[in-house]
């Protein structure tokens, strides 16, 4: 097998070694967060890095790259408090995608990548209207992370739309039939297709 060390992998060339660190987590959860500022100007963008924090109440995570450049996302979110969570899926992963590029700020992500904006009853964000599950947040902590200057936002799930029948009695929703995609690295989009789905893990007893 090959080894790298550390001093390996920093000797990298930048963009090498940055494409390597991403895939090595495996793969990742592909979302597009939407956000509004105090004026009404729209904003949405691909992340790769959403987590789950807790369900009880339901709270939701997700990494904001340093903030010495631009960052709309955050300055939306840190103005207004309100944003959405839509998952990515195959219908329209290149347009999400695209939305990556650095738009300037008067420019709406939505209208420039051809991705449509929803806004649902009094929720202050917008919505992914090409998105089957959607969730709207209201911030709750931002975190500075010390060592490399990233930023930890976690939100309260407020609200949740999903396509009707699409939650079983227990909870668990088929990703793989909603169409969502994962993410490899930072530019790589997989279709999911589900294996198998386990019973929850408990010690066996000896017989």
């Amino acid at each position: 097998m090959q080894h790298l060390k550390l001093d390996d992998v920093m000797n990298m060339e930048r963009r090498k070694r940055a494409t390597l660190i991403n895939y090595l987590s495996g793969f990742k959860s592909a979302n597009l967060i939407g956000t509004k500022n105090s004026t009404g100007q729209l904003n949405v963008a691909v992340f790769n890095s959403v987590v789950h924090i807790g369900a009880n109440p339901p709270y939701f995570g997700f990494i904001l790259r340093p903030v010495n450049v631009p960052r709309h996302t955050y300055q939306y979110i840190n103005e207004t408090g309100y944003y959405t969570i839509n998952h990515i899926h195959k219908s329209f992963y290149q347009a999400a995608h695209q939305t990556s590029a650095k738009y300037d700020t008067d420019v709406s992500e939505f209208e420039a990548v051809g991705i449509t904006p929803e806004f649902r009853g009094d929720f202050f964000a917008p919505y992914v209207a090409e998105s089957h599950i959607q969730m709207g947040l209201e911030l709750k902590e931002i975190h500075r992370i010390e060592c490399n200057g990233t930023f930890l936002i976690i939100g309260k799930i407020l609200e949740i739309w999903l396509p009707d029948n699409s939650v079983t009695m227990d909870g668990h929703i088929d990703l793989s039939q909603q169409g969502t995609v994962a993410i490899g690295g930072l530019d790589t989009y997989y279709e999911a297709h589900k294996l198998n789905r386990l019973e929850y893990a408990r010690l066996q007893k000896n017989a």
